[in-house]
């Protein structure tokens, strides 16, 4: 591994990547490719993946087609269906690491459990279970779907079953012949249901919203097909950048007109009474919202679990436990011996945020007490050289967060050149100004989208009612919006001279780092996600 030895003190590293999902990995590949080899991924489990690691309970599989969700500079052209399963996902990313040669880089079951900005030395100062080190910078790629959030249910702790999350499965736990409760009804709970319905004794499904289902169009992708795109790389471009296409055009209807959305609606209607016969049952799944208010979900075997004779929807979440008795909040009791958590995670107020201290010695989530913000979706002003990777405001609707992932890390990596432009010690420090323009901008247009208007209560937004998580506009938009970092929103930050005793310089106009440097990319407006801005 590529690290300096202080003089004294910790292992210091050019930057530091926290976590090893498909952002932190992206991040390792670009950095080694910019020929930025002084670099440490910081990994709190045991093995590389991330939520692609963690979240292996049956039926786990991806709701974007696989060519769409892989990176442009790592194409898979031996996908084996239209949507992946977790264990291809998986062992997609296991390759890329040894594609790469990132192992070397990654610190395996080393938690970050603090980092603090030293605003003498101008690095941050990380505590990991594995042991300190510095770094003069820190991109942070833990992503929003990586803590669990499981709710306090009065009683929990009297209940003699299994208990836990669908993102931590138990697979100790023989789930055959048992009675099992499945609370929620998000992405990952209509994957489950499906695929333990035929097992269990009886599955008992909490319901507080029903979710909008479509149909999935999901095939096994065909020798010939493969072949053809492993000998003829432009088909896999080709059918990614149609993929791709086809999705920015639908983001009009998400962001500008919901009422384009009726159609949608009724195509949904029909999937489901194709299975559900049952008025009372349809009734029950049948939205009160405007289709893609929450996640619109693709499933072609939900609904026939839903009409199995083992299986109870209650239309109601679960309010309290009593021993093995679960009580909704409708009076609704059943008998269960074991509890499955689909209740999602913490997206808006994620833990790390807890864990990173800035200049003015604020955590993160001191600094987001009124709502998660960004500028660019990347740095927060008073974090100086911490840059996110899907930060505020970059989830998505309706297409692959691969493309905002790798937007996002065109934008940290000319952060990184700026840095190594300016020489010496050096930080860039987003302006509160430039920040709080940008945030105005994107709630602005967040205004008129189906998930500000479409009368839903969703986990894109936070406990105000803001949605400080989506991405108001297309992926062609942010990657122009973050195809290289403009001098004028940052401060330039400078180290004290260390000869002796003396005032700290005042801090470099922006025009200090305001030329690009050679290796400065000059993407296009809308660059095709078969392309990349290296």
């Amino acid at each position: 591994m590529a690290e300096r030895i202080q003089e004294h003190g910790p292992q210091h590293v050019r930057v530091a990547v926290i976590g090893s999902g498909f952002g932190g990995l992206g991040a390792a590949v670009r950095l080694r490719r910019a020929g930025v080899t002084d670099f440490t991924v910081l990994e709190r489990s045991d093995s590389v993946g991330g939520t692609w690691r963690d979240n292996s309970y049956p039926g786990c599989a991806c709701d974007v087609p696989s060519h769409l969700y892989s990176f442009s500079f790592a194409p898979n052209p031996d996908w084996p269906r239209n949507f992946s399963g977790q264990p291809h996902i998986r062992a997609y990313l296991e390759r890329v690491t040894d594609t790469f040669g990132l192992r070397p880089h990654i610190r395996f079951n080393s938690e970050v459990l603090s980092a603090r900005w030293n605003t003498e030395r101008l690095h941050w100062e990380i505590g990991t279970a594995s042991g300190p080190l510095t770094a003069d910078v820190v991109i942070s790629a833990t992503g929003p779907l990586s803590d669990p959030r499981v709710p306090d249910v009065p009683g929990l702790d009297t209940f003699p079953g299994r208990v836990f999350h669908s993102a931590q499965w138990d697979h100790t736990y023989d789930i055959r012949g048992k009675r099992v409760a499945m609370i929620g009804t998000g992405a990952s709970a209509i994957q489950i249901v499906p695929a333990i319905q035929p097992d269990v004794e009886r599955l008992t499904l909490f319901q507080r919203t029903p979710p909008w289902v479509m149909q999935r169009m999901d095939r096994r992708i065909s020798g010939i097909e493969r072949r053809l795109h492993s000998l003829l790389p432009v088909t896999a471009t080709l059918r990614r950048g149609l993929l791709w296409s086809v999705r920015e055009l639908q983001v009009q209807a998400f962001t500008k007109r919901p009422q384009q959305l009726g159609l949608v609606e009724k195509l949904a209607k029909a999937h489901m009474h194709k299975a559900i016969k049952d008025k009372e049952l349809r009734a029950k799944l049948t939205p009160d919202y405007r289709i893609g208010c929450k996640r619109i979900l693709l499933s072609n075997t939900y609904y026939p679990a839903l009409a199995q004779p083992n299986v109870d929807l209650v239309a109601s979440g679960l309010q309290e436990v009593r021993g093995s008795t679960l009580v909704a909040a409708d009076g609704t009791e059943s008998e269960a011996d074991a509890i499955v958590f689909g209740t999602g995670f913490r997206v808006t107020d994620m833990p790390i945020a807890e864990r990173v201290t800035g200049a003015g010695g604020r955590t993160l989530a001191e600094e987001w007490k009124g709502g998660m913000a960004a500028l660019r979706g990347s740095s927060v002003p008073g974090f100086p050289n911490f840059l996110m990777i899907i930060g505020p405001n970059t989830g998505l609707g309706n297409s692959s967060m691969i493309l905002m992932i790798e937007s996002q890390l065109n934008y940290a990596m000319d952060h990184i050149r700026r840095l190594d432009a300016l020489g010496g010690s050096a930080a860039l420090d987003a302006r509160p100004e430039a920040t709080d323009a940008w945030t105005e901008k994107v709630q602005q247009r967040m205004k008129r989208t189906v998930w500000n208007t479409g009368g839903c209560t969703s986990w894109y937004l936070d406990a105000r009612g803001n949605n400080t998580t989506v991405w108001p506009g297309t992926t062609g938009e942010f990657r122009k919006a973050t195809r290289r970092l403009d001098p004028a929103e940052y401060e330039v930050l400078r180290a004290p001279a260390r000869t002796g005793p003396g005032p700290r310089p005042a801090p470099a106009t922006a025009a200090a780092a305001a030329a690009p440097t050679a290796a400065t990319p000059t993407a296009p407006t809308t660059q095709p996600p078969g392309e990349t801005a290296a």
